[in-house]
């Protein structure tokens, strides 16, 4: 029944259905108002169902045209993403990661390109997101992998590829009395003002934070938090307070403050790929974390 229905005969339905105007919908889609019926009669005969109940300055839908309608949005959806898949083929591999910037240093940079130069036509697209962003966005779809603290990957539906281990130090401002200190306990810590991460967008630097402390049995009193690495580090530059940072953190403003050893200090932490398990059918993304991979031996 269906055999001599064309897609845009569909699209003129969904844009009268929608306009409830034959006129307005012509206008709309670029056609006069007579080409726009006789394709609308079309489609109703092509079906064997009237769609519309035509009015002196409007239409409405009938009960089958409603149904339609549903439907009709359905195939053009489907059709759409059946067409953005070729166009994307035809442009080669896409890959889109999310990373912090704080934990990616020295690691990303080098793995991607190495990925693009073995891959001259993958498109490689990189998003610097908190770290409840790229859960966010990774669950939606929006990113393919992500490069950030591994976590349960059973509440999470994900899959973790690890690549290096970083330990934690201590930032604080170049004049700040624990200069001259090689050693920072968690006491001593604990009655400075302590500027964190934001724990909305970072959970689970927070956990981890926390976790450390109530085992040392500390309370530390939150003089701020940042919703990046830049931000934190320009407070602590500023004096502003101390911040428990991760060693790449360290190495990468080393030139803006002084890092101190934490004794004892967290637990390392594990910095990892990772992605959805229901994507790992991906190209080239195996290819891509081999890279990370290697990238992050070089830094460990």
């Amino acid at each position: 029944m269906l055999a001599h229905m064309e897609l845009r005969q569909l699209r003129y339905f969904v844009a009268v259905a929608e306009t409830g105007n034959i006129s307005t919908a012509a206008k709309k889609i670029f056609l006069t108002q007579p080409a726009l019926s006789r394709q609308i009669k079309a489609l109703e005969t092509e079906i064997g169902q009237g769609l519309l109940e035509r009015r002196a300055h409007s239409v409405h839908l009938t009960t089958v045209g409603e149904g339609f309608l549903r439907e009709a949005r359905e195939l053009l959806q489907h059709a759409d993403q059946v067409l953005e898949r070729v166009r994307t083929a035809g442009r080669g591999v896409r890959l889109r990661v999310g990373y912090a910037p704080s934990l990616a240093s020295g690691i990303l940079s080098v793995a991607v390109g190495n990925f693009t130069q073995a891959h001259p036509d993958a498109k490689v697209e990189l998003f610097d997101f908190s770290t409840s962003e790229m859960f966010a966005e990774l669950e939606s779809n929006k990113l393919d992998i992500i490069l950030t603290v591994a976590t349960d990957t059973e509440t999470r539906g994900l899959k973790w590829a690890p690549l290096v281990r970083t330990t934690w130090k201590l930032a604080v401002n170049r004049k700040h009395p624990f200069v001259n200190q090689q050693r920072i306990s968690p006491a001593q810590m604990a009655r400075e003002p302590l500027l964190a991460f934001c724990q909305r967008d970072y959970p689970e630097y927070w956990e981890i934070i926390n976790r450390w402390l109530t085992e040392h049995r500390q309370h530390p009193k939150i003089g701020g938090e940042y919703d990046g690495v830049e931000s934190l580090m320009t407070a602590v530059e500023s004096g502003l307070g101390v911040a428990v940072v991760t060693a790449r953190t360290a190495q990468l403003f080393h030139n803006r403050a002084q890092f101190k050893n934490l004794s004892p200090g967290p637990k390392p932490l594990c910095i990892a790929a990772g992605y959805r398990m229901d994507r790992g059918d991906h190209p080239l993304l195996a290819v891509f974390i081999e890279d990370l991979r290697n990238a992050a031996q070089a830094f460990a």
